[in-house]
């Protein structure tokens, strides 16, 4: 069985004693779902290297204004009729610097833009694909 492995990036903020997750919808494909930032392990790729250059490809957040928490979680998906799993590691990141309560990001290249926003962790929206599996962990 062949197994894809992902990394997602929670991404948390204390406003006004309330921490908030960044969150993301594709701008024109609602169907996606709310998500984090994350997505496919390189074959020869070190999880650590993929969690940053997603982050990075993805939210154009300065590394400088991101924190390393740590790993919260690591579990396997089994899609039944598939002959595909997937490994999702979920990590945390504390954001320090300053922001907008909301702002779009062009994925390098221009394939696709991101629509960011700050959420408190205790009114999420269902996040897609399995993304918000560790959330309770934060």
């Amino acid at each position: 069985m062949e197994t894809r492995r992902k990394v997602y990036a929670y991404i948390t903020r204390e406003n006004d004693k309330t921490q908030e997750l960044l969150i993301f919808e594709y701008k024109g494909e609602p169907e996606q779902g709310v998500q984090v930032p994350g997505g496919t392990i390189g074959e020869d790729e070190m999880v650590i290297d993929a969690l940053y250059r997603k982050v990075a490809e993805e939210t154009g957040l300065a590394k400088e204004d991101l924190t390393f928490a740590g790993k919260l979680h690591k579990h396997m998906i089994f899609p039944k009729d598939s002959e595909k799993a997937y490994e999702h590691n979920i990590f945390h990141f504390e954001y320090t610097g300053e922001s907008e309560e909301a702002w779009e990001h062009t994925e390098p290249g221009g394939k696709r833009v991101f629509q960011y926003r700050w959420k408190s962790v205790r009114d999420l929206p269902k996040l897609a694909k399995d993304q918000g599996d560790a959330v309770d962990m934060l």
